[in-house]
């Protein structure tokens, strides 16, 4: 067998992945399923130095338990530790994980769909072979499978898209929003490189405000401030949910268009995935 009839087997290695992660998901010895979770609980806030980057979040004091052993944790976290805090106030909750015995390598995890399962990499290595084997057929058989195929996926890919839920449900809970004044304490800053040399600032005002129920809240906040290089010590109106102070705007008008856009773009996903499908169909009888 030479390199090229080789090539013609590819398709081995994607789907030997997935089904090796998948394996090893229901048996239950993925990291994820392996490690210990914990429920923690912010119990100190810290704040951005100004002109520092937004990358690691908000410095927090996290405290949790260990399942185990039942020893209490009280560990500082700017951002070394799993995902980034971009929402904080004493008492917030949260999940996190780390290997047995080993709570001091604890790792924030804010959103726990698909984590705890293990199944977020044969999941991508799914995809993968998916696109893999449109790119296959089409190469082999001519365009019509790339309409018929890449419409097919991005026709699915659009149908399981959680923003248009994300949206509704965030509009449906800044509908009772409660407004109340707000302070920029500091600005972030981060610059980037473009493809041509360029650099590309870009600033995140940290913003505080108190809750109606007394909780002093620290948030970065990357939309809804007009000029926000140059927002140090302005001070807004916040407009939160009761029930959730992570979810809240400076801008409501600008939130419900920007929600409205992301359901429009969605929409055009399906429909031109839809259209696509049946384009490749006509054109394969």
């Amino acid at each position: 067998m030479n390199g090229h009839e080789m090539l013609e087997f590819w398709w081995l290695v994607p789907a030997g992945l997935a089904l090796h992660g998948y394996g090893r998901s229901l048996a239950g010895v993925t990291r994820a399923q392996r490690a210990v979770w914990a429920r923690a609980r912010i119990v100190g806030v810290g704040q951005p130095a100004h002109g520092d980057s937004e990358r690691p979040g908000i410095p927090v004091t996290v405290a949790f338990q260990d399942p185990a052993t039942g020893r209490d944790f009280t560990l500082p976290n700017a951002g070394e530790h799993g995902d980034a805090i971009q929402e904080a106030w004493v008492g917030r909750e949260f999940e996190v994980r780390y290997p047995p015995e080993e709570p001091l390598r604890f790792a924030v995890v804010l959103d726990t769909d698909g984590e705890k399962s293990g199944r977020t990499g044969p999941d991508c290595a799914v995809i993968l072979l998916l696109i893999g084997l449109v790119i296959h057929a089409t190469v082999r058989w001519g365009y019509p499978w790339a309409l018929f195929g890449f419409g097919a996926l991005l026709t699915a890919l659009a149908a399981r898209s959680p923003d248009i839920r994300t949206v509704r449900a965030r509009n449906a809970l800044l509908a009772s929003a409660v407004a109340v004044p707000a302070r920029v304490v500091a600005v972030t800053k981060d610059v980037h490189t473009d493809g041509e040399g360029d650099e590309i600032v870009n600033h995140a005002p940290v913003v505080t405000f108190t809750t109606r129920d007394g909780t002093h809240v620290t948030v970065l906040s990357r939309d809804g401030i007009p000029d926000p290089g140059r927002s140090l010590h302005r001070t807004l109106t916040i407009h939160y949910a009761p029930t959730d102070p992570s979810v809240y705007t400076p801008d409501p008008a600008a939130d419900r268009r920007s929600g409205a856009m992301n359901i429009a773009f969605v929409v055009a996903l399906l429909l031109t995935g839809a259209a696509a499908v049946v384009v490749g169909a006509l054109k394969l009888a």
